[in-house]
């Protein structure tokens, strides 16, 4: 078998034209090997470059899958950007598939593989330059049952097409779907972005879906008051969202672990059962896998990512590393601070940059300046994005932060179709540095996200972000872009011309004496869509319309010592807060967000 194996390799080198310069050996062949291999190709006709890749497919479209999952994406051919076959065609690359690399001797620059169609078999490959990109692989918590049938991760199209061949066969075998409806229902362990990407696609399917998620919220890189807009759009959609509670157990249907259905039954932490689930998803996380990299003495953290310095070169000689595996820096942070960012643009970008600080031979290379975590999800109707830090990551870092929610259109709103954009800034409180940004809407969300990105990565500040020019015509933005407004709305904390409350502390304040909860929204407004906050407490509660605000003011006690204002989405309560400050002793705060965000949140504090 060995033999077999060592003369598959050595076809294929001959095959290719005759190699005179060094030989590239690259471990992983998606997003930062691939990219590695052809930019490598591009750079050095003379080099030999082999790439390894477990399981049978390379450069496919990790992405992409829960899209065909969900029929979205039609054609099975397309979650192929390139096949082995179309590699060594067009950039004469001797790829290796269904080869899973064992061991990596760094001091004689050995690889040992296997061939994974053939058990036992084995082989060696000298290198010049390693490249690292073995990628991340599926949490798996020992849960007891997480082995049964039925249950599933998403790592690769062998996976995608197992759940799809699963769903078209599953209701040949279900015995109990009639008792609960006619649907199927699945289970998504994990509301992280594939876990609702996942939820999106089943419900497309027609099935039922359940998602639990052990933190608090859905969407765990957004703020809870961001993240609660979506998690409100998948229980309107029908969704059963389960938060702040964990997978006990997966169970048999009626205790049968031999019965004819192959159901799981979901036994949460709480002790609650889940309805009989005919498919479970697993999106629990992800972690690298670098077992065998670590094995050979090449550096890891204690969670297991790949140690790098700024060229992506890890701590053995002529041994590169990019991609989910490796820890990257935090430049929003800065000072050497890193994190690990699994996300297939930056994979990408590490392996071109790896090609060519490898072929530069040392001269002029290019340092890698670390990953600001842009991300994006569509759920439904609704896009989430967000780049940066968030609150809990600037709270557990000890960063000062200030914060502003605005509630802009998507365009300019006397043209038909305008959505509302839920957008939220942080940044430093003292040097208006743009920590990070999260946006929710249906339409220019991503757009929004992308130029807060470039910003930071400029190192543009937030009053920066009030004097950006972008593109304007009434059907795709605004004179002042969402952009611009959530520039100028930090600007206006930052120089001092407004103060704030946090949504989240309006409880606590309402519940003191000597304070007003001004509410500048029409009468109209407040009977259609619910008072900010019930009496009873301890504030007293006033309405004042803006336009009625100056001829009105005396209705607001001269013992005031505090006034909350607070409006629809926050910009007439600003033009307020500016009224009041400048003709009254009390402490004059704009509720952040507005009751769009308070209300949303409020029975979560």
């Amino acid at each position: 078998m060995k033999e077999t194996f060592v003369k598959a390799l050595h076809s294929w080198r001959n095959e290719a034209e005759p190699k005179s310069g060094i030989k590239l050996v690259i471990i992983g062949g998606v997003a930062g090997g691939a990219s590695a291999a052809a930019r490598a190709r591009r750079l050095d006709e003379t080099a030999e470059i082999v790439l390894l890749q477990s399981g049978p497919d390379v450069s496919f479209a990790s992405c992409g899958m829960p899209y065909y999952i969900g029929g979205e994406i039609t054609d099975r051919n397309q979650m192929a950007v390139q096949t082995p076959e179309s590699l060594r065609k067009r950039f004469n690359i001797d790829v290796h598939v269904n080869t899973r690399v064992t061991k990596i001797d760094t001091d004689n620059k050995i690889v040992t593989a296997t061939d994974e169609t053939h058990p036992g078999s084995q082989t060696t490959i000298y290198y010049d330059q390693l490249i690292l990109a073995v990628g991340s692989e599926p949490l798996k918590p020992p849960i007891p049952g997480i082995s049964r049938k039925g249950l599933f991760a998403l790592r690769n199209l062998q996976d995608m097409d197992a759940i799809v061949g699963w769903l078209n066969d599953m209701p040949n075998k279900c015995t109990t779907c009639s008792e609960y409806g006619t649907k199927m229902h699945a289970v998504v362990a994990g509301a992280g972005f594939v876990g609702l990407e996942m939820v999106e696609q089943l419900m497309r399917r027609g099935l039922e879906v359940t998602v639990v998620e052990m933190l608090p919220q859905v969407l765990g890189p957004l703020d809870i008051e961001m993240a609660a807009i979506i998690e409100d759009d998948l229980k309107a959609k029908g969704v059963n969202v389960v938060t702040g509670d964990g997978i006990q157990e997966f169970l048999p249907i009626n205790g049968n672990e031999h019965g004819d259905d192959p159901s799981t039954v979901v036994k949460l932490r709480s002790g609650k059962l889940l309805p009989p689930a005919q498919i479970v998803i697993l999106g629990m996380g992800v972690k690298p896998d670098t077992k065998v990299v670590a094995e050979a003495g090449i550096e890891c953290t204690p969670r297991g990512h790949i140690v790098v310095n700024d060229y992506l070169q890890t701590n053995k000689e002529s041994v590169w590393a990019a991609g989910d595996a490796i820890e990257v820096l935090n430049p929003i942070v800065g000072n050497g601070d890193k994190w690990a960012v699994p996300l297939a643009g930056p994979a990408n970008r590490q392996g071109r940059m790896i090609a060519d600080n490898i072929f530069r031979d040392g001269q002029n290379m290019r340092r890698f300046k670390g990953t600001y975590a842009a991300s994006v999800v569509r759920v439904f109707e609704l896009i989430g994005a967000c780049v940066g830090m968030n609150e809990k990551m600037l709270s557990a870092k000890g960063l000062p932060f200030a914060s502003i929610h605005v509630h802009p259109g998507s365009h300019a709103g006397y043209f038909p179709g305008a959505k509302s954009i839920n957008f939220k800034l942080l940044f430093h409180p003292n040097t208006g540095q743009i920590w990070g940004a999260q946006a929710v809407g249906e339409e220019g969300v991503e757009k929004r996200i992308d130029v807060i990105s470039t910003a930071m990565q400029g190192n543009l500040t937030v009053e920066d972000l009030g004097d950006l020019e972008l593109c304007y015509a009434p059907p795709v933005g605004s004179a002042k872009d969402p952009v611009n407004i959530a520039g100028m709305a930090a600007t206006n904390v930052l120089q001092g011309l407004v103060e704030q409350v946090d949504w989240k502390d309006l409880k606590r304040a309402a519940s003191q004496p000597g304070v007003v909860i001004l509410d500048v929204r029409n009468p109209g407004e407040i009977e259609k869509n619910g008072p900010l906050i019930e009496e009873g407490c301890n504030a007293k509660i006033i309405n004042i319309p803006l336009d009625n605000l100056r001829a009105r003011v005396r209705e607001i006690p001269a013992d005031t010592e505090r006034i909350i204002v607070s409006c629809a989405s926050g910009q007439r309560a600003y033009y307020a807060c500016r009224i009041l400050m400048q003709s009254q002793s009390a402490k004059v705060e704009n509720l952040s967000g507005a009751f769009k965000t308070f209300s949303r949140v409020s029975e979560r504090v």
